[in-house]
Order: C-alpha cells, then sequence, then structure tokens
C-alpha cells in the first residue's frame, strides 16, 4: 500500500493540526496503514497547549510533496492554502467545513463538507458512521478544534451540531468544556515571542473581493491593547507583505476573545472596500468592529460583498 499524506492549511491552527492526527487514526482503524499526519507550518501556542496536555506528538513538517503522491487534505481544498505541488497529488479525500474555491482533480474523489463550525464535527460523524470507537485522547483532540474553531460556542460560525458533538467528546476525554477551555484558549492569547513577521503570518489566509487580492490575518487575544503596542512595527511588517506578494488589501484582526470584539488595521491600496463593508471610518489605519469576531463568516464575506 503507497503511503498517504494527511494534512491541514498553510499557518497552522488547532482544527488543522488535530484534523490531521484524527484523520490518521481513522484511517488506520479502517485499514489504511500507510496513512500519516503532517503540518504544513510551525504549532501555534494554543495547539502546543492542546498536544501537551494530550501528550500527543505534533506531526512533521511536510517538506515536499511528490507528483502523484496520495494526499487527504482536512481542514481546506483551496490550493492557494495547501502544500506545494497539490495541484498534480492524488487526492483521495476531503473533510472540510470551508466553501469550495480553487478546487479541481482529474479523478473521482470521496469529498465531504459540512457548514458546521468545525472540521472535528464532521469527522466525530465519519466515526459514527464506521462505527469506530473513539479513544479518549483522540476525543480530547477533536474536543479542543470545535472549542478553538468556535471561541468556546461563541462564534457565529458555531452550529447546534458543534455544540452537541462537544459534548459527547467531552464526556469521552473526560474534560469539563468550560474550565479546560477557557485556559487552552487563553494559552493561545500568549503572544509576547512572536516577532511582527510572525504574527501577522500566525494565522492568515489569502483572498480575494471584487479584482483586489486579499490577506486577513487573524490572532486572538485576552487584551487588545497589549498586541497593539507595537503597532507601527507590525504595520511595516504587514507593507512589507503587501509589496512582497502583490496584495491590495491585508486586514489584521485583532479579536479579544473574552469581549467577543475585534479591533482592525487595514493597509493597502483598497481599504475603501472596509470603510465600506463595515460602515466604518479608518483612523491611523484602525477601526473597532464589536461583536465580529469569525474571520469566515463576519470578515471575508462581508469585504467580497463590498468589493
Amino acid at each position: 500500500m503507497e503511503k498517504t499524506f494527511i494534512f491541514g492549511h498553510k499557518n497552522p491552527d488547532t482544527d488543522s493540526i488535530t484534523s490531521s492526527l484524527v484523520m490518521e487514526n481513522l484511517e488506520k482503524k479502517l485499514g489504511n496503514g500507510e496513512a500519516k499526519a503532517y503540518r504544513l507550518g510551525k504549532i501555534n501556542k494554543e495547539t502546543e497547549y492542546v498536544l501537551n496536555y494530550f501528550k500527543v506528538q505534533a506531526p512533521e513538517i511536510l517538506e515536499n510533496l511528490e507528483e502523484k503522491s496520495n494526499v487527504i487534505l482536512v481542514d481546506h481544498n483551496n490550493f492557494s492554502e495547501s502544500a506545494e505541488g497539490i495541484a498534480k497529488a492524488n487526492i483521495l479525500k476531503v473533510v472540510d467545513h470551508h466553501c469550495i474555491a480553487n478546487f479541481e482533480t482529474s479523478s473521482p474523489l470521496f469529498y465531504i463538507a459540512e457548514p458546521v463550525g468545525c472540521t472535528e464535527t464532521i469527522l466525530y460523524e465519519l466515526y459514527m458512521m464506521n462505527k469506530v470507537e473513539i479513544e479518549p485522547k483522540i476525543a480530547g483532540l477533536m474536543l479542543s478544534a470545535i472549542i478553538s474553531d468556535t471561541l468556546l460556542f461563541k462564534s457565529p460560525t458555531c452550529t447546534k451540531k458543534d455544540e452537541e458533538v462537544a459534548k459527547e467528546l467531552a464526556k469521552i476525554a473526560n474534560v469539563d468544556i468550560e474550565s479546560y477551555g477557557m485556559e487552552m484558549l487563553k494559552a493561545g492569547t500568549d503572544l509576547n515571542e512572536f516577532t511582527p513577521e510572525e504574527l501577522i503570518n500566525l494565522d492568515s489566509k489569502e483572498s480575494e473581493a471584487g479584482s483586489a487580492k486579499v490577506q486577513v490575518a487573524q490572532v486572538n487575544t485576552a487584551c487588545i491593547e497589549e498586541v497593539l503596542k507595537d503597532k507601527e512595527k507590525i504595520e511595516n511588517a504587514i507593507n512589507n507583505f503587501i509589496k512582497t506578494n502583490g496584495r491590495n488589501l491585508f486586514v489584521f484582526a485583532v479579536t479579544d476573545i473574552i469581549n467577543s470584539n475585534s479591533q482592525i488595521i487595514a493597509l493597502g491600496d483598497r481599504t475603501d472596500i472596509v470603510e465600506k463593508a463595515f460602515n466604518v471610518t479608518l483612523k491611523d489605519n484602525m477601526a473597532f468592529l464589536p461583536g465580529v469576531v469569525s474571520r469566515k463568516k463576519q470578515i471575508i464575506p462581508v469585504l467580497k460583498e463590498n468589493a
């Protein structure tokens, strides 16, 4: 049996990393012993907390993806967010909760995507469908991703199904959702060791709004002011990114996980899109967005609609 590479998107978050590990576990239980989880970037603080808590080793970095390699994509489908060489790979499966974009294959495949808050919610269903038992450690990884992607069920991306699955997983993992979830989210807000360049790339996605090439980055925090104390350096990093990567707009969202608000920095030659989309006037390149916590549902779609 040929090796199968399993991985999530670039700049991986907790869902991307844990879904790779969980999918590896499921594949092996279903008989694919050559399936192996990988990652396309550095592990963030939140994910590090999760892996340490459940005593799970991080996936290896995927350096090269050879032509015709067998792959399974989790938590993404957009080729621009995937591994180099993905267009020539043999994509066997996709498990995702994002819109389908820039995706094409030469052969039929197993593809499941649902409008839920987290990929792990879909993976839970796959375990149930295949009558595969979920071990406590695996349940812990799955629960952590749901908490992360839904901001402990506060994000508008969260569905009833996410909450129901999370409760079942918490029983298996034997953890208290509220106390564990808050500690996990707080662990992800420790951003002090990151340079401005690293900060704007921790969780950053490429998109388009009309003819504008857009980059939207997001970090979570318990104190917006603490993150923006080096605002000038962050703006320099953003401007360098815009110049190097040919973006018309870069939106950097600093999200307060306690109060469910975001402060954004918007730079580029199409900041008018931001002002129109959120009905704001940028002051010192910034705007405060009350109640906005989801890039997928409250930022990127709104930018696209108002380009």
